[in-house]
């Protein structure tokens, strides 16, 4: 976290001033949910910096708001402690107004929701309860059950296998890891039907007691065809993988988290 924030410009970005989230994963908004996510606050002027910057242009009208873009900055501004600014309230009440019937959300144009879409459950469960509004709890618990429903993996014919390979940062990625995390936020722990994933999560432990990090995001490298191009035609900056630690070794990052949702579920695992 402390190198990242050494690499802020003075401007309070980082990489690109005009575009605040491309290049993808190095720009602007993509360092901001990174030094949130390792435990930066607004009680840090460098990150109240970023807070105002992005808040004033990619929250600013309702009307371009972009649902994986909305979200997260909601998410990331809880949790260093700057929503209690009106932008951030706007975003909270717009996500609930983009809800799907089934209860899920989407990136992209859809009737339905997707597991990818787990953004704005995540921005509910890092608001206080005390903060919940009315509708923002009943969204929250139908949002849980599209989860819970689909035991956190199932949609479609067969497995995603990127869902079961853990990563960080995740950006606006879906993995079963992320999933746990967002629904023990939420208070569902002893829900049973979340007793695949956290099968999953306890195979992967090494003897050690550590767990390693599958794989850096975007997760390409063992798909036989994808949609994602580093490079697509509209696309104006190629993407950049942006990592902390190495893939395929072993992960403070996925350890921390992975620990603490088996914690949350009352398994302390003593190593």
């Amino acid at each position: 976290m402390a190198e990242i924030l050494r690499e802020q410009l003075p401007g309070g970005y980082w990489h690109n001033y005009a575009i605040l989230n491309r290049p993808k994963y190095v720009a602007t908004m993509w360092k901001f949910l990174a030094v949130v996510d390792l435990g930066a606050t607004a009680e840090d002027a460098r990150v109240v910096k970023t807070c105002e910057l992005l808040s004033s242009r990619l929250l600013r009208r309702r009307e371009n708001f972009h649902l994986c873009t909305t979200a997260n900055l909601a998410r990331s501004f809880v949790r260093a402690g700057y929503d209690g600014h009106h932008r951030v309230r706007r975003a909270l009440d717009w996500l609930v107004d983009e809800q799907k019937e089934d209860g899920g959300w989407h990136c992209f144009e859809s009737s339905r929701g997707t597991l990818d879409c787990w953004e704005p459950l995540s921005a509910f469960a890092a608001l206080p309860r005390s903060r919940w509004s009315r509708r923002i709890k009943r969204s929250a618990e139908r949002g849980a059950e599209f989860y819970l429903e689909r035991r956190l993996f199932r949609e479609g014919p067969r497995r995603y296998a990127p869902w079961f390979r853990f990563h960080y940062p995740v950006h606006y990625y879906y993995d079963l890891l992320v999933g746990l995390e967002v629904l023990v936020s939420l208070g569902y722990e002893d829900d049973s039907r979340l007793g695949f994933a956290l099968e999953v999560l306890r195979r992967k432990m090494k003897r050690d007691g550590r767990w390693i990090l599958d794989e850096l995001q975007p997760d390409l490298g063992r798909l036989p065809k994808s949609s994602y191009s580093f490079e697509l035609p509209f696309e104006p900056f190629p993407a950049i993988r942006f990592g902390l630690e190495k893939p395929g070794r072993p992960s403070k990052v996925i350890t921390l988290r992975a620990l603490k949702v088996l914690k949350t579920v009352g398994e302390d695992i003593v190593g």
